[in-house]
């Protein structure tokens, strides 16, 4: 719950500020980058610090080296959130990270169907209703470049 929480209100705090007056932040989609970008050094930091454990035994067992996957995915969101940042690498990173979220996905479903008791947001149908946000989240960053992209070249997007 606390990733949606981070995304939702930093992005609600930076929209806040541009309606406010800061320009840099007017656009909606740099308020929903800054939101992704806390949200997944939140979570990219988590793979390091706190949750580590937890995050190893999520990997499927099919897949090997689960220790170095966290490890990956980890250094990817940080990557990923700093890439978030600026504007010209901004659409690349928001559509890798939903391509990430979309292939991590599987380990939360591991984690939902084991069998022992987790907490509501972890459950399969809330965790996946917060998977459906954040990647929702990653789409619009991506489609909002690629509609501007094509506003000034006078094509339609590809």
């Amino acid at each position: 719950m606390a990733p949606l929480v981070i995304l939702v209100v930093v992005t609600l705090v930076l929209l806040g500020a541009g309606a406010a007056g800061v320009r840099a932040l007017r656009p909606w989609p740099v308020a929903v980058r800054g939101g992704l970008a806390a949200m997944f050094v939140a979570t990219g930091v988590a793979h390091f610090v706190g949750m580590r454990e937890e995050l190893i035994s999520m990997v499927p067992a099919a897949l090997p080296a689960p220790g170095f996957l966290v490890t990956l995915t980890g250094l990817l969101e940080l990557a990923g959130a700093a890439g978030l940042l600026w504007r010209r690498t901004a659409p690349w990173a928001a559509g890798c990270l939903g391509a990430l979220l979309v292939v991590m996905f599987p380990a939360n479903v591991v984690k939902a169907l084991d069998g022992r008791a987790i907490p509501f947001e972890d459950q399969l149908v809330p965790r996946t209703a917060m998977q459906v946000v954040f990647v929702a989240a990653t789409l619009a960053v991506v489609v909002h470049h690629l509609r501007v992209r094509a506003g000034r070249t006078g094509q339609s997007p590809a």
